[in-house]
């Protein structure tokens, strides 16, 4: 039997989150609007401490650990200067240091660029020391991968293994004096510093992958042109367990942001295997595994129909591979490992709502496991559970500021298009409504290389607590549904990925569920661009418009990857011809209709914010009706409490006013 217990959270920690409410509009929009309280979570060896990267209300992250054998408040242990320097991810090593990943963002060579850097910190926060190797003044470039953790090196406790970006070094008249260049991978000790190179720099390699007993046994490399320019091509090698020689083991080819071939995920030591993706011949992704024996005897582990398999669940300091999962109607776990499948059953039937279970980390004897638990009415809980003692006990509410929060039910339904086709999708109407005549909104998802699934959703539970009724479509041009249902992309197969969209629309009005005069459309970077374009192609359909982060122009989006080396990958996924012209709203403003509302963050490295500058001067300049707001010092996620509340609260209060609501 499981028994469920609560530890105490500190005020300081609240705090993080809190917010003031004023009239109910606000009071919605700053609950909704506040950063989850949590990204990332980690438990020590032991089973003793627990670290959490917490987000504060203005976008910076916290690192703060609780003790659970003294039952302390959370402490915060180190935090970031600026939301422009970010922890990413820790991890424990021993029971009293961790790697962390910190990103930073910076100006270089007239573009802003995202860099990385490896850190080992002491449970209280001493003994800070950086992990990458440190550049000199003979360095001949400057590294923006820092290195990540691949294995943690049970063998050798205090080790890890991990990636690191090899920068050459020259002498007085350009004699080479350290000639490793590109990733490769070293043996440090997290405590002394100490280090050894296990894989030389190599300037193609992008991947190493290891047993987690400390072998690295695979290794991916990209094709490049001369230039250095990606190809789209990357070859993938592996080792036997009784030579160092690398050995061929698979090509995968990336075209129009689909993947063909083995792509390999993580490598099981006791089966001597390696697990990996690879489509079947209908375009399906599935499961597969590899023999690393020398006879590279491939095998389908799983596979389903209708839908790819893929997400790989590794578990424990070993990382060790217990399962696989899909989504469906729902995402859907299938473990290998039948000790954790049982668990998982019956987590799910002792929590409220049979919320979906994610293991997220374990003690090294795996006795002690945190868990999440989360659903469409349910941000997510994390929690730790003891094998021995059955007790099951809570760490922190995901998102605090919603706790006890009324949530709306995401149901799936199906929607034809004006081809016949069903297009799957999501619809959340208010907790309480009739679910008829109502003011609706349909969502479509970014990516386009993406797809919605169900589960929380901070935008689309926000609007049904203001009386939306809202429909994510997975038009074609989504990922998860095989390569037939991705097309070309949503950017080559625009037209297809936006009637489906359109059509959605008219579903909502045809059942009944939207008010005619009432529907708007509300989306975030693809989403964005989905939502401008609707309007170039039926102007009438939709009531307004909210574009977050917007793609606007595809030529545009295509000139902001020059410079780097991914950009023969982007050129080719978005194309050229005639769908250029045709899909770029920004091109065609004077086709719209109903009034727009902008947002954008100035320092967005995923579309830049000239798209959205762009078209909101087009739109005034053909004399239409356009708001736009632009964050400062914001990337593409608008990380930050007041950005997020002042987006839903403009957005609300723009849509009532174009549907005429009061």
């Amino acid at each position: 039997m499981i028994r469920k217990t609560l530890l105490s959270l500190s005020a300081g920690c609240l705090a993080l989150c809190a917010t003031s409410p004023r009239a109910e509009t606000t009071n919605d929009a700053a609950r909704f609007g506040a950063l989850p309280a949590v990204e990332h979570v980690s438990l020590s060896p032991d089973g003793t401490k627990i670290s959490l990267i917490m987000r504060q209300p203005d976008g910076r992250s916290l690192l703060a650990v609780l003790d659970t054998e003294k039952g302390s408040d959370l402490k915060g242990i180190m935090g970031s200067p600026s939301i422009d320097a970010q922890l990413r991810r820790c991890e424990w090593v021993t029971d009293g240091r961790l790697v962390c990943i910190v990103s930073v963002q910076a100006e270089m060579y007239g573009k802003r660029l995202t860099f990385t850097r490896p850190l080992a910190v002491d449970a209280d926060g001493r003994n800070v020391m950086q992990l990458a190797q440190r550049p000199t003044d003979r360095s001949t470039g400057v590294a923006i991968y820092g290195g990540e953790v691949i294995d943690t090196n049970l063998v050798k406790p205090g080790h890890v293994l991990m990636t690191q970006n090899f920068v050459p070094e020259t002498k007085t008249g350009s004699i080479i004096q350290n000639n490793s260049d590109g990733i490769g991978v070293q043996d440090i000790d997290v405590v002394s510093g100490a280090r050894r190179t296990v894989e030389p720099g190599r300037r193609q390699a992008r991947t190493y992958i290891s047993d987690g007993h400390g072998t690295v046994r695979v290794m991916g490399q990209i094709q490049a042109q001369d230039s250095g320019m990606m190809t789209g091509r990357e070859l993938f090698f592996y080792r036997t367990l009784d030579s160092r020689e690398w050995k061929p083991l698979s090509q995968a080819i990336s075209a129009d942001n689909t993947s063909t071939g083995f792509r390999p995920e993580a490598v099981d030591a006791q089966k001597n295997i390696v697990y990996g993706f690879d489509n079947d011949a209908g375009g399906l992704t599935g499961l597969y595994s590899v023999a690393l024996d020398g006879s590279q005897r491939k095998e389908l582990v799983l596979s389903r129909p209708g839908v790819d398999v893929d997400d790989l669940m590794v578990f424990g300091r070993s990382r060790r591979v217990v399962g696989a999962s899909y989504a469906t109607d729902r995402r859907v776990a299938e473990y290998f490992d039948p000790v954790l499948n049982k668990l998982s059953q019956a987590l799910m039937k002792v929590l409220p709502g049979a919320p979906a279970i994610s293991f997220i980390d374990a003690s090294a004897d795996e006795n002690k496991i945190v868990i999440l638990a989360s659903s469409d009415t349910n941000p997510g809980v994390f929690y730790l559970y003891d094998r021995k003692s059955h007790h099951l006990s809570q760490i922190i509410p995901y998102r605090p500021n919603l706790t006890g929060a009324k949530l709306a039910e995401m149901k799936p339904i199906t929607f034809p298009a004006a081809d016949g086709t069903m297009i799957p999708a999501y619809l959340t109407l208010p907790p309480g409504s009739s679910g008829r005549n109502l003011p609706a909104i349909v969502m479509p998802h970014g990516g386009p290389s993406a797809r919605d699934e169900w589960g929380f959703d901070w935008l689309v539970q926000f609007f049904a607590a203001r009386g939306y009724a809202v429909l994510q479509p997975n038009y074609r041009g989504s990922s998860g549904y095989g390569a037939d249902w991705y097309q070309h992309n949503g950017f080559k197969s625009w037209k297809v990925a936006i009637n489906d969209v359109d059509d959605a629309g008219r579903w909502l009005i045809k059942q009944g569920i939207a008010a005619p005069d009432k529907l708007g459309i509300v989306g975030w970077s693809y989403g964005g661009y989905a939502a401008l374009q609707s309007q170039v192609v039926d102007p009438d359909l939709y009531k307004a418009v909210v574009a977050i982060a917007p793609v606007t122009d595809l030529a545009a989006l295509r000139e902001e990857s020059q410079g780097f080396v991914d950009y023969n990958v982007v050129d080719q996924a978005i194309g050229r011809g005639p769908h250029i012209e045709a899909g770029s709203p920004a091109r065609h403003a004077a086709a719209f209709k109903s009034p727009v509302l902008l947002f954008h963050g100035n320092r967005d490295q995923n579309v830049n914010v000239s798209e959205s500058r762009l078209m909101n001067s087009r739109l005034r300049g053909a004399g239409k009706q356009v708001e736009y707001v632009e964050f400062d010092g914001l990337d593409h996620q608008l990380g930050s409490a007041e950005a997020r509340t002042k987006l839903l609260f403009e957005s609300d209060a723009f849509l009532r006013k174009a549907m005429g609501l009061h």
